[in-house]
């Protein structure tokens, strides 16, 4: 009888929502172990927004790429409309770049406008929505800024978590979205979710990859042309429009070198960047690697210098600004980062909609175009490739809102149909 009642004492547990390891039921030896994931949240109060009937800071337990238990944050958007029978389902946003420092955590901040007009759409269908801050943002450690595996952990751990926090509420299918840095996380998000049958599909837009190809290769190019540009009239582009550019991929590039100190501590990040711009890496650095400059005012103190240099040295331009040092790439740190963090490298089991603007600036659109092509040619994956004429890195999601919204009520419904 005790036996009996002991090994319908452990069915019981193994059946429950919560528990998230494997149980054993051979003998008397069986044992389980269960994780906590989930540690507390609370109210959001640093902005509004339409259609939630409310906003948490919820924050929970996840691995960080030292493989150690850390805590993260993540905001929880909850729809005004009634809760399905059968629980919610969620969408996890994954954001774009916002810097290093702890203080540009997007929990910590008001909402950026273009989310709140995609996450209005998705909560007015009833979607909980799920935003982690990433590993190291808002939280102690450094920010492992496009570092595929972490961001895709921040993603699942946060969804463990919150499964743990609504139990039966929650339905467990879910999805996720990302633009820039998080539409790198998104593909990476997809990788890692491979075999879990609850994952339902992603969207990527503009994903960051390449960007050692992109800052070696096409961005010289690129930035040379407006320069020229710059000086024809009526040619539309404005004076300093190339050293805007220039700052903002050489802000990306400093995120990188200061992410990989996370996991290797002694990376020397000086040794990727010229003497001139050493200064602004370290910037956004910060003293702790906790306080680092927010993407705006880094891209500011980059191109303020870029334009300084161009001022005081005649006949230069944007492109000969000393940022990156020319071998860059051969530094061991870097090509380790560069092959590991590359996504869409592996066949995606679900369903993956990428989204490109023809005008990005940032991640041009030739090179997402060829990623996307390689997924669904040679990986075999379901890709549906979207290219916006005449948008911009940021402008191509928000056109492409509905496609957005219908991708996600096709794959993953609200209800049971």
């Amino acid at each position: 009888m005790q036996m009996y009642l002991k090994k319908s004492l452990i069915t019981v547990l193994c059946s429950s929502v919560l528990l998230l390891s494997a149980c054993g039921d051979s003998d008397d030896r069986s044992e389980f172990v269960f994780t906590q994931h989930y540690v507390s949240d609370e109210p959001y109060s640093k902005d509004t927004i339409l259609d939630a009937s409310k906003v948490r800071v919820m924050t929970f337990k996840m691995p960080n790429v030292q493989d150690k238990r850390v805590n993260a944050t993540a905001m929880v958007f909850y729809p005004s409309t009634p809760k399905p029978a059968d629980g919610w389902r969620v969408v996890v946003w994954e954001h774009g770049t916002v810097g290093s420092g702890d203080s540009c955590a997007p929990s910590l901040n008001s909402l950026n406008p273009r989310f709140k007009a995609m996450a209005e759409s998705l909560l007015k269908e009833g979607y909980v929505i799920l935003a982690p801050d990433y590993e190291g943002l808002g939280t102690p450690g450094i920010h492992t800024y496009l570092h595929l595996e972490s961001a895709a952990k921040s993603a699942q751990y946060a969804v463990k978590a919150l499964q743990q926090h609504l139990g039966k509420d929650m339905h467990g299918d879910w999805m996720s979205v990302g633009q820039s840095q998080g539409g790198h996380a998104s593909l990476g998000t997809a990788e890692f979710a491979n075999g879990d049958n609850h994952y339902r599909g992603a969207v990527a837009a503009a994903p960051a990859s390449s960007l050692g190809y992109i800052i070696k290769e096409i961005a010289p190019v690129a930035i040379a042309r407006l320069a020229a540009a710059e000086n024809i009239p009526d040619s539309g582009v404005a004076k300093g429009t190339a050293a805007k550019v220039y700052s903002e991929l050489l802000a990306y590039a400093a995120y990188v070198a200061i992410g990989i100190k996370a996991y290797e501590p002694r990376f020397d990040y000086n040794a990727i960047f010229e003497t001139r711009s050493q200064p602004w890496v370290a910037k956004a650095e910060g003293s702790t690697g906790e306080n680092g400059l927010c993407l705006t005012p880094l891209m500011e103190e980059f191109e303020a210098d870029i334009n300084n240099f161009i001022a005081s040295n005649v006949g230069k331009t944007a492109t000969d600004y000393p940022g990156l040092t020319a071998n860059f790439q051969e530094n061991a740190e870097i090509a380790k980062f560069l092959t590991i963090n590359q996504p869409a490298t592996r066949h995606i089991d679900k369903p993956v909609l990428i989204i490109q603007g023809q005008l990005d600036a940032a991640v041009p659109y030739q090179v997402t175009q060829a990623l996307a092509e390689n997924l669904k040619l040679n990986l075999k994956s379901d890709v549906t490739f979207e290219l916006v004429p005449e948008a911009s890195h940021t402008q191509a999601i928000v056109l492409r809102n509905q496609m957005l919204v219908d991708f996600i009520k096709q794959h993953m419904p609200t209800t049971k149909s």
